[in-house]
Order: structure tokens, then C-alpha cells, then sequence
């Protein structure tokens, strides 16, 4: 599932629903949007998806108000600017135990944004741009609870608000491994195949297409070469004969 607001996002939604369906063709997608103000013909043909549904109320953060009209029983909710790289569709098997699973955030070490309750540090955020999720009645209303704690915080950012709510719910909550919600190429392009096999890329620039991966993992090898130097235990070699 997506939700998009703008002609931008749509085309995102688009562009990353194409890569669900290059690896998982039976699954089916529905897009939230405001289709229609951009001039989108999804009246008569609503493909990549599978269904199309309007919304009233378009913003930056709009999936938090969406989030709980999911139409399916079981739900992966993508931002648009992700990139499916695999078959995703094991990951559902998780929702026999669980009510939801995420992936921390990259970047958690951070401090992270308090709201109304104190968390532990030790506590991180999720990243809110792969959700997986069962529809069940307590499962909708956290995804209420996120929807009306975000316009009440005023934050620019979703994820400090479900973080609260996820720390205080008792819901049953799994921990997404990281390679379904790969942020950083440098996680994606250094994983040996016995460690991980990246299945979600996430972040804008991987629609830009591979010449942005090639320059992208030449700074990366550099970058990763001086720092192969700085921490050397051995003296480097001398000049002198």
C-alpha cells in the first residue's frame, strides 16, 4: 500500500509499485492519492495498482491518516521512495505472530525528539517508511492514535510521535531486519550473500537509476579505503630503500 500526495509522489508510487511487481506479480497494490487534482487517468486503468482510492486531505505526512483505511487484511505499507529488490512476500509470514514489524531507523543514535512521554534511549525509533501490519481492530487504533498524536505535535517528522505510542502500546511488535529497509547504498553494496540480500532500497535517489549507484559507489570505495588507512594497526610502507 501507498499513500501520495503530488504529482511527484504519485509518479513515485508508480515507479516503486513497477518493482513489486517485477518481484512479486500476484501481489495485490492500492495507492492512496489525490489522483485526480494531477490529471491522473487511474478512472480507467488504475495500473501499476490494483486499486486507487482518493484522499480528502493531502500533506507531506498524509499515510499517518491512512494508514488504518488499509482494504487489506494484512498490509506492507512503502513510502514512494522505495525500490523492491527481491521477493518480499516471506516477510508476511511475521503477522501469524505478530501485529507489526518495522525496522529501527538508521540514523537512531541521534538524540531522538520527545513528545509527551519520557522513552528510553535505549528505546529507538522505526523507521515509519516500511510498516508491515495485520488488520485487526487494536492495530487501528494505534494507527488512529499516530494520525491525531502527529497534528497534535507539530512535528515535522512522524516517527518521535509513533515511537511514543509504540513504547506504551501492548501490541506485539517485530523488529524488521535492516535489509528491508535499506537507507544507505554502503549497507547494500558491502553485504557478503551469507550476511543479508538487500529486498527494500529506500531513499529518493535509487530512482535516479544506476549511473547515480555507479558514482555513488565510487566515493563510497574511496571513502572506505582512507578509512582502511586511518585505522591500520601496521606501519605503512616507507619510500626509502
Amino acid at each position: 500500500m501507498y499513500v501520495a500526495s503530488g504529482a511527484k509522489y504519485i509518479r513515485a508510487a508508480m515507479r516503486s509499485a513497477d518493482s513489486v511487481r517485477r518481484h512479486c506479480p500476484d501481489l495485490p497494490i492500492h495507492l492512496f492519492a489525490d489522483w485526480e487534482r494531477h490529471g491522473f487517468t487511474f478512472a480507467a486503468d488504475t495500473a501499476p495498482f490494483t486499486s486507487v482510492a482518493s484522499i480528502d486531505r493531502p500533506h507531506r505526512r498524509a499515510k499517518v491518516d491512512y494508514m488504518a483505511r488499509s482494504p487489506f487484511a494484512r498490509t506492507l505499507y512503502l513510502d514512494t521512495d522505495t525500490v523492491v529488490k527481491g521477493d518480499v512476500r516471506p516477510v508476511f509470514e511475521l503477522l501469524d505472530r505478530f501485529d507489526l514489524a518495522l525496522a529501527h531507523a538508521h540514523r537512531r543514535a541521534r538524540p531522538s525528539v520527545q513528545w509527551q512521554t519520557a522513552v528510553p534511549a535505549a528505546y529507538p525509533q522505526f523507521n515509519a517508511g516500511v510498516i508491515l501490519f495485520r488488520n485487526t481492530p487494536a492495530v487501528a487504533a494505534l494507527l488512529e492514535d499516530w494520525s491525531r498524536a502527529y497534528a497534535m505535535a507539530g512535528f515535522a517528522e512522524d516517527q518521535p510521535t509513533l515511537r511514543e505510542l509504540l513504547w506504551l502500546s501492548d501490541l506485539r511488535v517485530a523488529t524488521l531486519p535492516p535489509e528491508y529497509n535499506v537507507r544507505f547504498l554502503k549497507h547494500h553494496l558491502l553485504w557478503y550473500p551469507d550476511e543479508a540480500t538487500t529486498r527494500i532500497l529506500h531513499h529518493a535517489r535509487y530512482h535516479d537509476g544506476p549511473l547515480w549507484l555507479l558514482r555513488r559507489w565510487v566515493r563510497l570505495a574511496k571513502r572506505a579505503g582512507r578509512r582502511l588507512v586511518q585505522a591500520s594497526p601496521l606501519p605503512l610502507p616507507s619510500d626509502k630503500r
